[in-house]
């Protein structure tokens, strides 16, 4: 059974939802529902999901910067995004950033059938993905952590990653934790903790600004982020950091 995660703040639509794909007797099941992207992010960095639908509105932590976050935070992890008609600029903002499919309110049954059985197809043992990930070259790792380098870390994430280097998404997050026996997302968090740590100590940068020029569309997010590794808020390692 593949995993789905539902996000979306009204609770009667995530009712509505599971209710819904439970009818279809598709093989999957709705493991987790969470209320805003930042909930899910959190949920997501203890738990599995093969695959997330989410709202593109929601309070906290909108769908976009969701889906901006989730890029670098999870190998395998595929997104469908649910909108509205009048959203569709999102809607694009959301296909560039990768997503796999995305869904128009009120949800149909065939419509939500139709894109959930498009990604089991997809998923299945010898489709395309999945051949091209048995397709790797030694110097992989050696090219990805090149791209990381040369990109501003606002940029990078795994989906740009596996763009630039020409994998499957996927694939180079499998191989990364083989080769380096650590999560893609784990490697950009230290990157961005640290490339953080030094603009708060020499800069006059607010916090907002920092966590944008680092690649948190949440401030929310940083923070936590930064706290979990540091031990200390961004503000509070500013304040008593010793002077460079």
């Amino acid at each position: 059974m593949k995993r789905i995660l539902l996000v979306d703040d009204e609770k009667w639509v995530r009712t509505a939802l599971k209710w819904t794909i439970n009818k279809l007797g598709l093989p999957v099941q709705v493991v987790q529902e969470c209320g805003n992207g930042l909930e899910a992010l959190n949920w997501i960095g203890h738990n599995e999901a093969d695959l997330v639908l989410t709202d593109i509105r929601m309070p906290v932590m909108d769908g976009l910067s969701f889906v901006k976050e989730l890029g670098t935070f999870k190998e395998a992890q595929d997104v469908v995004v649910i909108s509205v008609h009048d959203e569709f600029q999102f809607v694009q903002q959301a296909l560039r950033s990768g997503v796999t499919d995305y869904l128009l309110k009120p949800i149909e049954e065939e419509d939500l059938r139709a894109s959930l059985e498009k990604w089991l197809k997809k998923q299945a043992p010898g489709s395309s993905s999945n051949l091209k990930e048995k397709e790797a070259v030694p110097s992989t790792i050696e090219q990805v952590l090149d791209y990381i380098r040369k990109t501003p870390l606002s940029e990078v994430t795994l989906h740009s990653a596996a763009q630039a280097i020409h994998v499957n998404s996927s694939y180079l997050s499998q191989l990364f934790k083989q080769q380096l026996n650590k999560k893609f997302i784990d490697y950009l968090t230290e990157l961005r903790i640290e490339e953080g740590k030094h603009l708060l100590l020499h800069t006059t940068l607010r916090m907002s600004e920092i966590a944008e020029h680092i690649g948190y569309a949440d401030v929310a997010y940083f923070s936590n982020n930064f706290k979990k590794i540091t031990g200390c808020t961004p503000s509070e390692f500013r304040r008593c950091a010793p002077l460079p």
